[in-house]
């Protein structure tokens, strides 16, 4: 489940990352099989190649990337990667609405 976007936030992510640019989005998100994580940062383009190299420039294999998710190929952030990539993004905002700036459990998935 996830929560604490608005829909013009989710509908500007949704359009950045169908241009093909890479698209941030932090929401809450509570899902039992991750107890730890209380946010996701969605991290999205529909330019495969560009997300592939995007993932790569942070470590992340492209074996994380989530084809399941409206169309929108996708990583799953969470913890110190999530953490880090915000901030890295220039992306203060979310990372201070979700309260995000201590560290956390290094956690990513695909």
């Amino acid at each position: 489940m996830a929560f604490g976007v608005k829909r013009a936030e989710l509908e500007a992510f949704k359009e950045k990352a169908a241009r093909g640019e890479i698209a941030l989005i932090t929401h809450y998100w509570l899902d039992a099989r991750f107890p730890d994580a209380n946010t996701v940062t969605k991290a999205a383009s529909s330019d495969l190649a560009k997300l592939k190299a995007w993932g790569k420039q942070y470590g992340l294999p492209e074996a994380y990337i989530d084809y399941n998710h409206e169309g929108l190929p996708h990583y799953d952030l969470f913890g110190e990667i999530q953490r880090m990539i915000l901030i890295k993004e220039g992306e203060m905002e979310q990372l201070h609405r979700f309260h995000l700036e201590g560290d956390q459990d290094d956690k990513t998935r695909k």
